[in-house]
């Protein structure tokens, strides 16, 4: 219930696009997801330093993504629909690229809200504003068939990462310490 009230809360003073960190995804995060943005440096480190031991190819498509400068992210209109990609950093194999499936941004009215509408392994949830170039995703993991559930109802499908804009029509999660298979998650995007 309270975290319903808190959800509640933060629809009805969030602005359009993403919704300011005014305190209110501090609320929501998990303690476990606090965490893991806390460690978010160190984690990407060592899951980069796994994954440049991959395949060649897939290193060189890895570091050209993260190469591309980052751009504002509150200026930044992400509605429509996407390609969207996981890229799997780190961990028992060094570095997994997935092949593109479709994702789509819709605007609520409380924010922008992400689902991955194709492919096994889904996504949905929000973004709320951390500054200039990043933002937070409160999201849940799903596999295609079930239905979400909320941001918060437990580790098992808790998501959290960080959004970053590297593009007019490319962007980016990074999701630190996921729960199945890698260090590091990526979710790359673009039209």
């Amino acid at each position: 219930m309270a975290f319903r009230t808190l959800m509640l809360a933060a629809v009805l003073t969030a602005s359009a696009g993403f919704a300011h960190a005014d305190g209110a995804v501090q609320k929501l995060m998990t303690p476990a997801d606090k965490a893991r943005l806390e460690k978010y440096d160190d984690t990407r480190k060592e899951a980069l330093q796994g994954a440049r031991t991959g395949a060649p190819a897939d290193v060189a498509v890895l570091d050209g993504m993260l190469a591309k400068p980052l751009l504002s992210v509150p200026d930044f209109d992400m509605a429509g629909n996407w390609q969207c990609r996981t890229i799997k950093a780190g961990g028992d194999v060094p570095l997994v690229i997935y092949g593109w499936f479709k994702c789509k941004v819709s605007d609520d009215g409380s924010g922008w809200q992400l689902e991955k509408l194709s492919g096994s392994q889904r996504t949905k949830g929000r973004f709320y504003d951390d500054g200039e170039k990043r933002s937070i995703y409160l999201g849940s993991g799903f596999t295609a068939g079930d239905k979400p559930k909320a941001y918060g109802d437990g580790p098992e499908t808790d998501q959290i990462g960080y959004a970053f804009r590297s593009g007019p029509a490319e962007w980016r999660i990074e999701f630190p310490s996921p729960r199945y298979e890698s260090k590091l998650d990526v979710i790359e995007f673009r039209r």
